[in-house]
């Protein structure tokens, strides 16, 4: 049993490397106490993430200088002298400059050569950093696109992808070995920056990474498309808004408008309390300024541009949000038909989407000779399958992946999802149907009707706290014992991946099959205190998918109170 009481004076006394604790810690109430340190805030594959402020359960100096003490002692054990090479990146949420800066001296201190970008810059640009500048490891200081209270530590392993199970394991062992106050090996960030144990990315890296999101045009070399279409992106404050602008000025696209109030970086998201851009609230400053333009397309970036979403005018004139599954089936039966006409679609294709993403996207790889290969959720996973394909000389043959919540690759030059790649291929298909007169909010209805109405609907759960914790593990346990029925049909088959199904990992997720050809996924979120419902429904029509979706929304909802 913790003794908070010993923990919160232990910090009164000792942390005094950030003003903003000092003054935090006096104030705390006993409840604020209680949250703050009844446990260490969670390393797992996705590093960490939590509420900015004082305590073990909360991003701040000493939990991310341990967790980098913890990643350091991981390159030192793995890695020879010589090898022992990092880079880190950083979006603009509240105290990411500062925890880049620590993460680095603590890196260098401990003998680890460390890069690190002079701006904010991308999620994806990390990822490729850490293959290009052939590094053991990399950080990303983000909490994506979780409200500004929140900021996190994306831990990378050297093929460019979020860290697996077994290290971030290991680096949670050292992690837990760890002193917050005596155990952590500081540096002094300008002094080994003059010494060259840090040094600045140099910025022929960042234009090789633009090249590379360029060349993931499917366009023919014998077509051109209308450049003049009228779009509004919105950065949100984010990483995305010069890489984004670049490739797409780049290439040619001149009627572009920023939404002014969410150009400029912004931790605290003036402008939007949850900066995620799936949900239509968040968009509304984009949707009224495309209005204004007379633009038909509305494109988003999260904070650290690895999710891209877009709403898009429909003939009637109103604007429709394009849901990830629904982004996801367009690009991907675009990219397949497109470098079909123009001769470069692989002989074999590949295709990968996480387990809860929409069965649609099967369906179409299929036209066209794809495989789809379903993976866990996390874009990791996605990248092993990159991996797999390279270690057989067939990178080639991989062409899109995706996940529901907005995540979107297309190339293998990086190993996690990409907004700026997804940005640009969403304007080029834009671009592309527009000459032919046709919205993408149409297109979508065409490929409803060519392959059938696949509808999903992801619901969200969300439990805070110590009580929450044991709550969200109750909800799983429960589930786990099996359900007889769900929305009135029978359930015909569990798929439970706890022990590991289909050669993938062990993970706690539970897949429910109905004798009405719905299905639906129970799966704690690994980065929030959440636990998420993902419904997918087969229609004869468009009506009677939504049916059967709410028909297990309103049965299963009271399970998750």
């Amino acid at each position: 049993m913790r003794d908070i009481n010993a923990l919160y004076r232990e910090w009164c006394e000792k942390a005094v490397l950030d003003e903003d604790l000092q003054r935090e810690l006096p104030g705390m109430t006993e409840e604020e106490k209680t949250d703050a340190f009844y446990q260490n805030l969670s390393f797992g594959t996705a590093g960490l993430r939590g509420v900015l402020g004082a305590g073990t359960n909360r991003m701040n100096v000493y939990t991310v200088g341990a967790a980098t003490q913890g990643l350091a002692q991981y390159v030192l054990n793995h890695y020879p002298e010589g090898e022992r090479v990092v880079a880190i990146s950083r979006d603009s949420r509240i105290k990411s400059e500062l925890f880049t800066k620590i993460t680095a001296s603590i890196f260098a201190a401990n003998g680890v050569k460390t890069w690190v970008y002079k701006e904010l810059m991308p999620t994806p640009c990390l990822s490729y950093a850490v293959r290009e500048l052939c590094c053991s490891a990399g950080v990303m200081i983000t909490a994506s696109h979780n409200p500004a209270k929140y900021n996190g530590y994306k831990a990378y392993g050297a093929d460019g992808a979020q860290m697996t199970e077994e290290g971030a394991n290991e680096v949670l062992g050292y992690i837990n070995q760890t002193d917050l106050f005596t155990g952590i090996k500081w540096g002094d960030y300008d002094k080994l920056l003059a010494e060259g144990m840090i040094e600045i990315i140099p910025d022929e890296l960042t234009d090789r990474f633009i090249a590379e999101v360029k060349a993931q045009s499917c366009v023919p070399k014998d077509l051109e498309l209308p450049k003049d279409v009228a779009i509004v992106y919105t950065p949100l404050n984010g990483a995305g808004y010069k890489p984004v602008m670049r490739v797409l000025t780049e290439c040619g696209y001149s009627n572009v408008t920023v939404v002014p109030e969410q150009a400029e970086p912004d931790g605290n998201f003036p402008t939007c309390s949850y900066p995620n851009p799936e949900l239509r609230e968040t968009l509304k400053l984009g949707m009224d300024l495309a209005e204004e333009k007379h633009a038909d397309l509305l494109l988003a970036t999260d904070p650290d541009s690895d999710r891209c979403a877009i709403a898009v005018r429909a003939k009637d004139g109103t604007f429709k949000l394009i849901t990830g599954n629904e982004l996801g089936c367009l690009l991907l039966d675009y990219i397949c038909a497109m470098r079909k006409k123009a001769g470069t679609l692989p002989e074999h294709p590949v295709a990968v989407k996480s387990l809860v993403s929409t069965d649609l996207a099967g369906v179409i790889a299929e036209k066209y000779g794809a495989e789809m290969k379903n993976v866990l959720t996390g874009f990791k996973y996605i990248g092993d399958q990159i991996l797999l394909l390279e270690e057989k000389g067939e990178k080639e043959r991989y062409i899109f992946g995706f996940e529901e919540s907005c995540g979107y690759l297309s190339g293998t030059y990086a190993r996690d999802k990409d907004a700026v790649n997804a940005a640009f291929l969403v304007t080029e298909m834009f671009s592309y149907y527009k000459s032919l007169g046709i919205g993408l909010y149409e297109r979508m209805q065409d490929l409803y009707r060519e392959f059938g109405y696949y509808k999903a609907k992801v619901l969200s759960f969300e439990f805070e706290g110590i009580a929450g914790q044991a709550r969200m593990k109750e909800i799983i346990a429960e589930f786990r014992k099996g359900l007889d029925a769900a929305g009135g049909y029978k359930v015909t088959k569990l798929l439970d991946y706890g022990e590991g199904l289909d050669g993938l990992p062990k993970s706690d997720v539970l897949k429910f099959f109905l004798e009405s050809g719905a299905n639906f996924v129970v799966r704690p979120s690994g980065t929030e205190p959440k636990v998420k419902l993902y419904i997918t429904a087969k229609g004869t029509d468009e009506a009677d998918a939504d049916r059967q979706i709410e028909a297990l929304r309103a049965d299963l909802e009271g399970k998750f109170k």
